[in-house]
């Protein structure tokens, strides 16, 4: 038998939220073959003076060939790429693979307020690889560091930024407002010529980390299933709706989102 196949380009979260284990975890739940290429190991502690640890490019490349080669990929997303030079290459990588179905997540900053992209690579973010992607899945402060303005604060100017963001080349832009306050959560999904309002409840936890790295994973996950984009962007934000609904608390700050939830308890 076969089933689709998504890669993940990012980084591995020791703790287990977010990333490439956050990933792996959306893509079982969503009947795909999940693979990875590691970018960088997030470990962040209070015990050891480092807590994040970039690989080589010569590995992060190998890592994306070899799935490319002995698998095949239908869809993929990256994640954290943090320099630079990664930036670079994963673009060019991508770009010569011809995958059609790319989710970029411009991953910044973590939930543990980790920076995860480097101050010097966002202009290489926004101009080697947001043109590749079919979907590109900022939230507001990642939108307001991509166009450098104002941090969105209504529905209203999420749809300018969205607007604004589309000139720099993805198919489709989709601005997630899970921070923005007095709202529910709204996201708006703009193709260049109609904008989507995407909203359920607000979900009122601290326990959200990976969210952002599950929402994108499962569009990926549905883009290869053959989903339509805007299709695939509901199925994937009732996804992530669930597993915040019912996120896992382990007693010491910021939990987990559960991404088992929606098979499981909202099933």
């Amino acid at each position: 038998m076969s089933i689709p196949k998504v890669l993940s380009i990012a980084g591995s979260a020791a703790q287990g939220s977010a990333g490439i284990q956050a990933d792996l975890k959306t893509f079982q739940e969503f009947n795909v073959y999940g693979m990875s290429a590691i970018t960088a190991i997030v470990a962040n502690n209070n015990q050891t003076e480092q807590g994040i640890f970039t690989q080589p490019i010569a590995a992060i490349e190998a890592q994306i060939y070899a799935a490319l080669q002995h698998v095949g990929v239908d869809a993929l997303k990256t994640g954290m790429l943090f320099t630079e030079d990664i930036i670079k290459k994963v673009g060019a990588v991508i770009k010569e693979s011809g995958v059609a179905n790319i989710v970029v997540d411009p991953v910044m900053i973590g939930k543990m307020g980790s920076q995860l992209l480097k101050d010097d690579a966002i202009e290489a973010l926004t101009q080697e690889l947001v043109p590749l992607a079919k979907v590109v899945t900022p939230n507001l402060h990642e939108a307001a560091r991509m166009l450098q303005c104002e941090v969105p604060e209504t529905p209203e100017d999420m749809k300018v930024v969205a607007r604004d963001l589309y000139h720099l080349g993805a198919e489709y832009v989709l601005v997630k407002g899970g921070s923005l306050k007095g709202y529910p959560a709204v996201d708006i999904l703009y193709d260049g010529s109609s904008i989507t309002e995407l909203e359920t409840e607000r979900v009122e936890t601290i326990h959200t980390s990976g969210a952002g790295c599950t929402y994108s994973a499962a569009i990926a996950a549905e883009l290869a299933n053959g989903y339509p984009v805007e299709e695939a962007v509901r199925r994937a934000k009732s996804f992530v709706t669930s597993a915040i609904r019912h996120a896992l608390s382990f007693d010491r700050g910021i939990g987990s989102t559960y991404h088992a939830a929606h098979r499981i308890i909202s099933g």
